[in-house]
């Protein structure tokens, strides 16, 4: 392996597991790698200046606002509302509250950290309230939030589009099914665990009740209408719905709901410029990282080994699975998109893959990564809330683990789960 390579792979793992912040640990291994190869170091600032030049990178910072408009403006109270007048009375009906707002602010915000934070603000402290364990209350919230990358729109759907030059509208519809079948299963989790705990029940939602509910609900159900309503039927491109997403957000939060003030926002904006500029950075950086190891022939030779070593499609994509689920754990998901994007790519194409298939794979591991201990975001977000520790949060969440399992199985290994909602070919 050449020096060039080492810089690329050795030396940017030695910098992950120091701690350095993964935009700066890929920058300082391309500019290793550009030393021990005599190009000019001009090259690292134009590939982040190319990196950043995408058009469909402005869809992160504006969904990622989006969510933040949504939550501050009150949206998230009135999805919270309209899902308990649905299933509040039920066994485990208040859990299932947190799955329901989650699932449908998922189509608002399409982030992980976002759905959690603005459904789990509400719910953990109700669902504690209401006699259910406080680590459960968490794990659910934070599982709940995995739905943000699955259903679309989603920041992760973009990411990879961005990465595998995929058409990024027919990535979010292969996330639909995996991210539906997800949520039933953690109804039933909730379901299971209020009936072995006991936990009491809630009354049942008058008509009237329901119907105020819906009707004070109305904009925040239509937010996802509009915005997917808007991507396919050709109205707009996902990266423009993420502007009508952030206008709408706004203009609902400060005229309908009036919760919203102009004194919060630059707030507001900060806090989505900041989780926006990590992300960012990282893609920008990571085109140097791309033209490098496509230039070392690191991941054709990385694929080629695979397909000398792995003869079977099935224990290829298992192989992947494992290894994408063991790295998400203590890695950055979105560094490992990136960053790997090239090599899955190639292992993909190598036992051909269909390309929108592969990225439903991906996007699905990536979710289970903002879950699973011990560095998912979401499992800091559910921590900061309940004020728990990690330990208590990781032994509730282990049911949810599984059953996200499951659901990888049925998108890696039936490709019609992740692709029936795909357009017919002309």
């Amino acid at each position: 392996m050449s020096e060039v390579a080492w810089f690329l792979t050795a030396g940017f793992g030695l910098m992950v597991v120091l701690g350095v912040p993964f935009a700066i640990a890929i920058a300082l291994a391309i500019t290793g790698a550009l030393i021990a190869a005599d190009i000019e170091p001009a090259f690292l600032a134009q590939s982040v200046i190319s990196g950043a030049q995408q058009f469909s990178l402005l869809a992160i910072p504006l969904f990622m606002l989006a969510g933040e408009l949504m939550s501050a403006g009150g949206l998230s109270q009135r999805l919270v509302d309209v899902a308990s007048t649905l299933v509040r009375h039920r066994r485990g009906g208040l859990a299932m509250v947190t799955v329901l707002a989650a699932l449908v602010f998922s189509a608002i915000s399409g982030s992980a950290p976002a759905t959690t934070a603005a459904i789990g603000a509400i719910m953990i402290p109700a669902m504690a309230a209401a006699g259910y364990d406080k680590a459960f209350a968490a794990s659910i919230a934070v599982s709940a939030g995995v739905l943000g990358p699955l259903i679309p729109p989603s920041i992760a759907f973009v990411i990879w589009g961005i990465v595998a030059e995929q058409s990024i509208g027919r990535l979010f519809l292969s996330g639909i099914v995996p991210g539906i079948v997800l949520a039933l299963g953690l109804l039933v989790i909730c379901w299971v665990h209020a009936w072995r705990h006991d936990v009491p029940r809630l009354p049942r939602a008058t008509l009237r009740e329901a119907a105020t509910a819906f009707a004070r609900g109305r904009w925040a159900l239509a937010s996802p209408l509009v915005v997917l309503g808007g991507i396919y039927g050709g109205i707009f491109t996902p990266t423009e719905a993420a502007a009508v997403s952030c206008v709408y957000a706004l203009l609902v939060g400060l005229f309908v709901e009036r919760q919203l003030s102009l004194r919060a926002l630059p707030g507001i904006f900060v806090n989505a410029m900041r989780t926006s500029a990590i992300v960012c950075a990282i893609i920008a950086v990571s085109a140097g990282f791309g033209i490098l190891v496509a230039q070392e022939q690191i991941a054709t030779r990385f694929a080629t080994w695979m397909a000398a070593t792995i003869s079977e499609k099935w224990i290829a994509l298992a192989a992947l699975n494992i290894a994408f689920f063991l790295l998400a754990a203590v890695m950055d998901e979105i560094a490992i998109m990136v960053i790997l994007g090239p090599m899955l790519i190639a292992i993909a194409n190598r036992f051909g893959v269909d390309p929108i298939h592969f990225g439903a794979i991906i996007v699905t591991n990536v979710s289970i990564g903002m879950a699973a201990p011990p560095i998912g975001y979401c499992l800091f977000i559910g921590m900061a809330i309940s004020g728990l520790s990690l330990t208590r949060i990781s032994r509730a969440i282990w049911p949810q683990i599984v059953w996200m399992l499951v659901v990888l199985f049925l998108t890696t290994y039936i490709p019609g789960f992740a692709l029936m909602f795909q357009p017919a070919a002309r």
